[in-house]
């Protein structure tokens, strides 16, 4: 694990998760977790080393969510309040400490970092959502339980109040979501071609399925929406613009998979928004690992 290169055996994850208060329940999600970030694609020692403030977002799907301590995805669920959610997060963060050696200052070199390095975990709400579940989407059995991480900034709101006599109504949720997913100051327009997190609520999901539109109409939809013209970038970030030619619009995504979106959250006027880091050998990639409910340890008396 880096950037130190601790071995993270399952002794050394499962002491950190009995100090970040864990249940034996959690054991099989922060197991699954820890094998996610450690797959190459997910770059965790250059995602740990960054100045960027990029934290492990950690998203569970299928049964895990109610047999691993009852992982929280309606109101609030990224707050305080839900052990599993926080103990869960945390566990995984102590690892990448303790057993990566991100110190920050030293090895961690996030400038300001943001909450998310304390805890970073929610579930998608399946039985609100229009959609098949992500982890379905994935590729997985809806009886299968399974976790995607990805690296992600703190949450940025996006507010939309819904207007149910406009035919648009959805085509302007989406211009919200995606103003705030690709807006200049992010490093996805900048540098582009990270994946990066949508977390529509409960009401914001219904208005887009009422237009019509399937999870993949809504990536396709973000990805044609999330660019810049090269003058706009340069207007705000000269020295990010580049002068060929063929550059002359950037996107912010080099493919709509690149754009996750699950449903959590409670209704309103509010979803969330999470742009990443974008760099690393892969591109900040996410990765999603099986969740084997039989892998649990019991501490010992």
């Amino acid at each position: 694990m880096g950037p130190g290169g601790g071995e993270a055996t399952v002794e050394k994850i499962a002491i950190s998760a009995v100090m970040a208060g864990c249940l034996p329940d959690h054991m099989p999600v922060v197991l699954a977790a820890i094998n996610a970030i450690l797959q190459p694609e997910f770059d965790l020692t250059e995602m740990q080393a960054t100045t960027h403030c990029t934290a492990p977002l950690i998203i569970v799907n299928g049964p895990a969510r109610f047999a691993c301590g009852g992982i929280a995805s309606g109101f609030g669920a990224l707050g305080p309040g839900f052990r599993a959610n926080a103990s869960i997060g945390r566990a995984v963060r102590l690892a990448m400490r303790n057993i990566g050696g991100a110190k920050p200052g030293v090895s961690d070199m996030a400038l300001l970092g943001h909450p998310g390095k304390f805890t970073y975990c929610l579930a998608e709400d399946q039985e609100s959502s229009p959609f098949e579940p992500l982890h379905v989407a994935l590729g997985y059995d809806t009886e299968q339980s399974a976790v995607t991480v990805l690296g992600a900034e703190a949450p940025h709101s996006v507010m939309y109040s819904g207007d149910a006599d406009s035919p648009d109504d959805h085509l302007r949720l989406l211009a919200a979501l995606a103003i705030g997913l690709g807006n200049l100051a992010t490093n996805n327009a900048i540098l582009t071609g990270g994946a990066a997190t949508v977390i529509l609520n409960p009401e914001h999901a219904a208005i887009l399925e009422a237009g019509g539109m399937s999870r993949s109409d809504i990536c396709q939809a973000l990805f044609e929406r999330c660019g810049h013209t090269a003058e706009a970038i340069r207007e705000v970030n000269p020295g990010f613009a580049r002068e060929s030619k063929s550059q002359s619009f950037r996107r912010c995504f080099h493919d709509p998979s690149q754009i996750i979106v699950l449903v959590a959250g409670g209704s309103g006027l509010y979803s969330m928004v999470m742009p990443s880091w974008c760099a690393g050998a892969h591109r900040n990639a996410a990765v999603t690992q099986e969740i084997l409910l039989n892998d649990f340890c019991e501490i010992p008396v």
